[in-house]
This record gives structure tokens, C-alpha cells and sequence, in this order.
């Protein structure tokens, strides 16, 4: 089944609320939030995702390889927070933006979750509430899930020198 248009919501940015109904939904999740970013620098947007993961929420991100690194990326913030962060280096950009939260709706459209996307940006987010389509995301993320790596704080791993410390590759 499709969703019909009182199932969709849509968002135009800079300045239409793009960052807004992101937290507003993250918020709302309750069991599971798959995230897929190219890039990823907004603030509210990892603070809603953390907060998130500490109600309980499943949370997983995976980011273009971009992200090792972008100076002011989320992912070291959200890898310190304890959500799971993977990098997907397989394709010459891994340029989704899509979030999935609860097995039944999704989040997509141009709006990259920085803060450029929502001030300076012409960009556009769909809320969409529909369980089959979220399903096919679904399977679209894990199948990227499955060739991505994760994701360590190489700055921090290379100066940890305690004996008998593996370090992340």
C-alpha cells in the first residue's frame, strides 16, 4: 500500500524547519533509527540521536567516508556517545540521506543533517508513513550495512599507548 498524501509531510529549507521535524521524529522514536548521511555536522540532529539511543532506542548510522575526515563531522561525537557508527567506502560517494525510524517511517530528500542544509542550503526533507516503503529502505540499508566498516576515532585510538592495546585499523 502507498501512502496517501495526508501520510506525507514536507519540509523546504534554509530556514523551513528541515532540522526541526528531524528531532521531532527522532524524539518520537521508540524501538529502532537507521540512519544513512553523506554528511552529517548538525548538532541538534546528534544530540536528538544520542538522546535517543539513552531512552533505549536502537540507534545505527552509517556515513559516506567523508565523514573520517570532515572536521566538525557528528560521528566522532555520536561514536563517544555509544551509538554505532559504520563508513561506507564502497562507492565513490555514498550520497543517501534517509533516516528509518520504527519500521514504518521514513526520512529523505536532499536535506543533508548539517547546519548549512537548514540556514544556507535550497534543500527538501519528506516525513513519509508507510510501512512497506519502510521496508524497502530497510533492506536498502542493510545491504549497505553489509559491506560498510566501523567507524573509530583514528585520532584518539593512534594516541592511546597502553600495553597490549589493539588498535583499530
Amino acid at each position: 500500500m502507498s501512502a496517501s498524501a495526508s501520510d506525507i509531510k514536507v519540509f523546504f529549507s534554509p530556514k523551513g524547519g528541515c532540522t526541526e521535524a528531524v528531532v521531532e521524529n527522532v524524539g518520537k522514536a521508540k524501538s529502532t533509527i537507521l540512519v544513512q548521511a553523506y554528511s552529517f555536522t548538525s548538532a541538534p540532529i546528534a544530540k536528538a540521536l544520542v538522546d535517543a539511543a539513552k531512552r533505549g532506542v536502537k540507534v545505527q548510522v552509517i556515513l559516506d567516508k567523508s565523514q573520517r575526515t570532515e572536521k566538525y563531522s557528528g560521528a566522532d561525537f555520536l561514536l563517544h556517545e555509544g551509538v554505532p557508527i559504520f563508513i561506507d567506502a564502497k562507492h565513490a560517494i555514498a550520497h543517501n540521506k534517509i533516516m528509518v525510524i520504527d519500521s514504518h517511517k521514513i526520512l529523505t530528500g536532499s536535506f543533508n543533517f548539517t547546519k548549512e542544509a537548514e540556514e544556507s542550503n535550497a534543500e527538501n526533507l519528506l516525513v513519509i508513513e508507510d510501512a512497506a516503503l519502510a521496508k524497502k529502505y530497510t533492506a536498502n540499508w542493510q545491504s549497505h550495512l553489509g559491506h560498510s566498516e566501523p567507524y573509530t576515532d583514528e585520532k584518539e585510538t593512534m594516541a592511546d599507548t597502553r600495553p597490549n592495546r589493539k588498535r583499530a585499523k
